[in-house]
C-alpha cells in the first residue's frame, strides 16, 4: 500500500495538478481572507481569529478535492491499467486505501502553509499572542476529518466511471449535499433530524474547539462508508 501512496503522490507532482491544487487553494484563501472585501476578510472582521478561514475552506475544498480525486481510479479504468494493478499481489482494499491516502496527503500538504495565517493573526492581535490557539487547533483537526470525508467521496465517484469530468461533477455534487444540502433540508418541518446528518453540523461542532467523540465517529463512519462502497464497486457488486 505504501508503494501506491508514493505512486499517487509522485503522479500528482509529475504533472501540473499537484502544484495547481496547492497554488489555487492558497491563492483563493489568501484573496478572500486578506484582499477581497466581504464577510471572509479577516482584517475587516475586527477580531484576531481564523474563523473566516475555517468557514471558507470547506467551500474551496469542495472544488479542489474532486479535482484531485477524479483521476484516481477513473484514469486507471480508462487506460486499462486497473486490471494490471489488480493482478498484483495486493488486495483491492489496499489499492483503494493507497489511492485515498495519496490524495488525502496532497490536500494536507496544501493545508500546511496556511499555518502562516496563525502567525499573522498572532502578530496583529492586541496584545500580541492574544488568540485562542485551542479553538484554532480544534478547527484544523475538524478540517482534516472533513478533508478525509471529501476525499473518500471523490475516490468513490472516480470508481464509478471512466470519465474524469463525470467523476469531478458527481463528487462535487455529493460533497455539497453532504456538507450543506442536508443542513438546508433540515429547515423544513419534519426534517430537522437531517441537520445532525450533515458534514457541516459536525464540522462546526469541532470548529468550536470542543472535540466530541460523536463527531469523530461520524466523520470516520462517512469516510469508511464511501471507501466500502468503492470496494463493492471494484468487486462489481454495486
Amino acid at each position: 500500500m505504501k508503494a501506491i501512496i508514493n505512486r499517487e503522490i509522485s503522479s500528482f507532482f509529475s504533472s501540473p495538478i499537484g502544484y495547481l491544487v496547492i497554488g489555487l487553494f492558497l491563492c483563493l484563501n489568501g484573496l478572500f481572507l486578506w484582499l477581497f472585501n466581504g464577510e471572509f476578510n479577516i482584517l475587516e472582521s475586527g477580531f484576531a481569529d481564523l474563523y473566516p478561514f475555517f468557514q471558507l475552506a470547506p467551500w474551496v475544498l469542495l472544488l479542489l478535492i474532486p479535482a484531485v480525486t477524479m483521476s484516481t481510479i477513473a484514469q486507471e479504468k480508462k487506460s486499462g491499467t486497473l486490471e494490471l494493478l489488480l493482478s498484483h499481489p495486493i488486495t483491492k482494499s489496499q489499492i483503494i486505501l493507497g489511492k485515498f491516502f495519496g490524495s488525502f496527503f496532497l490536500i494536507i500538504l496544501a493545508l500546511i502553509p496556511t499555518l502562516l495565517y496563525v502567525y499573522t493573526i498572532w502578530t496583529i492581535a492586541s496584545p500580541n499572542g492574544a488568540i485562542d490557539l485551542g479553538s484554532i487547533g480544534g478547527s484544523y483537526f475538524g478540517l482534516c476529518f472533513l478533508i478525509g470525508s471529501y476525499t473518500a467521496i471523490g475516490v468513490f465517484t472516480s470508481s464509478c466511471t471512466e470519465n474524469q469530468i463525470t467523476a469531478f461533477i458527481s463528487s462535487m455534487l455529493i460533497c455539497f449535499i453532504c456538507y450543506y444540502g442536508l443542513a438546508e433540508f433540515a429547515n423544513f418541518d419534519g426534517l430537522e433530524f437531517l441537520a445532525s446528518w450533515s458534514l457541516k453540523y459536525h464540522y462546526d461542532s469541532i470548529s468550536r474547539g470542543v472535540i466530541d467523540l460523536r463527531d469523530l465517529v461520524y466523520f470516520i463512519s462517512i469516510t469508511s462508508f464511501f471507501l466500502f462502497l468503492t470496494t463493492l464497486k471494484l468487486n462489481n457488486k454495486l
